[in-house]
């Protein structure tokens, strides 16, 4: 039989299923109540609802509850051990697992009171961005027991039915140091449904003693994963058996199977090949489970509010961070927030221009405004637009020019209007479609990455990267492009490659303002991810020439054209370094042991010599200097950094 919890004006009623429709038991009948009784009792009552004359109500039309809508226990079982091995690799660990997984059948306690039902909307729980579900089949007890055998064990079950283990991802790696078991990170939700079905049904589906159930999960209509229940390690009967030691279980507690291989997103993630990860869960994607036998859930996926933050105790063994100190003069108080740096021109300034404390830009003209650039996170950006409203107010942002493809620069693109268009080179656009997903930059927050973890959440630490939904530039140019903002001129230059793939400068003539994006870099250390480097000092040269008199730098204060020849002079510096290194014969990694960093050594994040070398290496001998990708450039520079 299927059975199911259905909702209706007066409450929840239970009921059994029959040609497409609910057949109702008696009112004030709970399922719980029902399973309680037994296996024959549960089927008398099914046949006697089946054969009533009372009122049905058509399966389609009903809004179905979990089967168990508050479970007296909610215990999630790691049955699968692939899926255990598969997490491993996806965390970049290697698959072997310890022998407790063998001796053991884990598992660990979810929330009942998050239990919710197999077609209601899941909230993405507050401050999580790798949010993930997990298909999964649970068993329901029905008559309780204590300390029983695994053949017990399965007599106790009552039915089974479609579990799906939402889990935020972040939150629980986060969590992980605590080595106590899961907790916020386990908490948001747990689905259920949408019918309990009575083992009598599943007979077909059984082999060598386990249910061997196809299984599907989509999101938005794409697979996932596949698989099938039969590659149970350990069995439900062993589980609960080992649950019930010393320990009474009751009608209505819950046993998840753990996850079916590959019916999940973790498992789907590759720190090697990042673009090839499907994306966690965000607001409006549909997620679908399907359990042969079972039926199916379809959810969608809500956003949540920001939690309340708390502030962290104070660790006496913790070793107190590195003074950051921008020690860059500059022409106007480097402060957080907007500064007019021109007349109807204005700079965003977010000290101290390391790791994602970049700087953006507006300019009005008569009725309409323009933006440069968005920042790293959706509140960065939130409390830059708030800011700028008393000008956008009275000249409303009608463009917004996007320097470059790095997040620091264009999170914040979809709190824009509409109306707004966005405009980037094309190689800009390009990259764009390629950047690292925003959500995976949480990985520096939460993951364990060795040695280097305190470089990673002292650089990363404080942005939020949840909800960010890329937004691509509206329209692309090549070469120059000049717009007319209100009546007034501004010039879009693309002066890259050299940081990145497109580096555009905005010049307003009329203010004698130059924004350079991440061509500058102020007082902390410019990072060559792209090149050539001659490229950069040429289009240095080419800011120089523009005229312009006030410089805003991508990261750091604003600054002149003397500012824009020390990042000239760094270069070159980089470059004379690079080529007498290479000259002696030095490799890429004793280049970076061995070199002088002279007068820059002062600049913050100083150790991106390590980017700059290996791509002053490349330019020099592509051959013989292996490309390292970002993350083993990023982890050279922790490592620099903390030596």
């Amino acid at each position: 039989m299927r059975w199911v919890t259905y909702a209706t004006d007066t409450g929840d009623r239970a009921g059994v299923i029959g040609d497409d429709r609910i057949h109702p038991v008696a009112p004030g009948v709970s399922l719980v109540e029902l399973i309680g009784r037994g296996a024959e009792e549960l089927r008398a009552a099914g046949e006697e609802a089946l054969a009533s004359r009372a009122h049905t109500v058509p399966l389609a039309e009903a809004r179905l509850r979990a089967p168990i809508p508050r479970p007296p226990s909610v215990r999630d079982c790691l049955c699968f051990l692939d899926h255990m091995r598969n997490c491993r690799q996806a965390a970049g660990r290697p698959r072997t697992l310890e022998d407790a997984w063998y001796e053991i059948p884990a598992f660990y306690f979810a929330c009942p009171s998050t239990v919710v039902g197999p077609y209601d909307d899941v909230p993405i729980p507050p401050g999580s961005a790798w949010f993930d579900f997990e298909l999964e089949i649970a068993a329901v007890i029905g008559p309780g027991g204590r300390d029983l055998t695994p053949e017990q064990a399965e007599r106790h079950i009552i039915g089974y039915t479609v579990y799906n283990d939402w889990s935020a991802r972040d939150l629980q790696l986060r969590e992980a140091p605590l080595a106590i078991g899961q907790a916020k990170g386990k908490d948001g939700a747990t689905t259920l449904g949408p019918f309990l079905v009575t083992p009598d049904e599943l007979e077909p589906y059984r082999r060598d003693g386990l249910l061997a159930l196809r299984v599907e999960a989509t999101v938005n209509g794409r697979t996932i994963g596949t698989g099938s229940t039969g590659a149970m390690d350990w069995s439900f009967g062993e589980v609960v058996s080992y649950a019930s030691r010393g320990v009474d279980l009751v009608p209505g507690d819950v046993f998840g199977s753990g996850t079916v291989p590959g019916c999940c997103l973790v498992e789907h993630l590759s720190l090697a090949e990042p673009a090839a990860f499907p994306g966690w869960l965000r607001d409006g994607d549909v997620v679908e489970l399907t359990v042969e036998g079972l039926g199916s859930t379809r959810q969608s996926v809500r956003a949540s509010a920001a939690p309340y933050r708390l502030a962290p105790r104070h660790n006496p063994d913790r070793r107190p961070a590195r003074p950051r100190v921008n020690r860059a003069s500059s022409r106007l108080p480097y402060t957080r927030g907007l500064h007019e740096v021109g007349a109807g021109v204005w700079a965003w300034l977010l000290p101290d221009g390391g790791y994602g404390w970049s700087n953006a830009g507006l300019v009005a003209g008569q009725g309409a405004s323009l933006l440069v650039d968005t920042l790293f996170d959706l509140p960065l950006t939130a409390e830059m637009l708030d800011a700028m409203r008393a000008v956008t107010d009275r000249h409303p942002l009608t463009h917004a020019v996007i320097t470059h493809s790095n997040g620091d620069h264009t999170h914040g693109n979809q709190l824009l209007g509409e109306h707004v268009r966005i405009v980037s080179a094309e190689a800009t656009c390009a990259e764009m479609r390629h950047e690292l997903p925003p959500e995976l930059m949480a990985a520096a927050q939460v993951m364990d990455l060795g040695p280097v973890t305190p470089y990673f959440r002292e650089r990363f630490g404080a942005f939020d990267f949840g909800g960010i939904h890329p937004r691509l530039p509206d329209l692309t140019y090549d070469g120059e492009l000049v717009l007319d903002v209100g009546g007034r001129e501004v010039r879009v230059t693309n002066l890259g490659p050299a940081h990145t793939g497109a580096d555009s400068v905005v010049h307003v003539p009329d203010a004698g303002v130059l924004f350079a994006g991440d061509l500058l870099f102020v007082g902390c250390t410019p990072i060559v991810w792209s090149g050539p480097i001659a490229n950069w000092i040429a289009a240095c040269d080419a800011m120089i020439a523009t005229g312009a008199e006030t410089i805003v730098p991508g990261h750091g204060p604003v600054t002149d054209p003397d500012g824009i020849r020390a990042v000239r002079g760094y270069l070159a510096h980089v470059v004379e370094q690079a080529d007498a290194a290479h000259a002696r014969g030095l490799s890429f990694a004793e280049a970076v042991r061995a070199v002088d960093l002279g007068e820059y050594a002062t600049w913050l994040d100083s150790e991106r010599i390590v980017v700059n070398l290996h791509r002053r290496y490349r330019e020099l001998d592509p051959t013989g200097t292996p490309e390292q990708g970002q993350l083993a450039l990023m982890a050279m520079m922790a490592e620099r950094a903390l030596s």
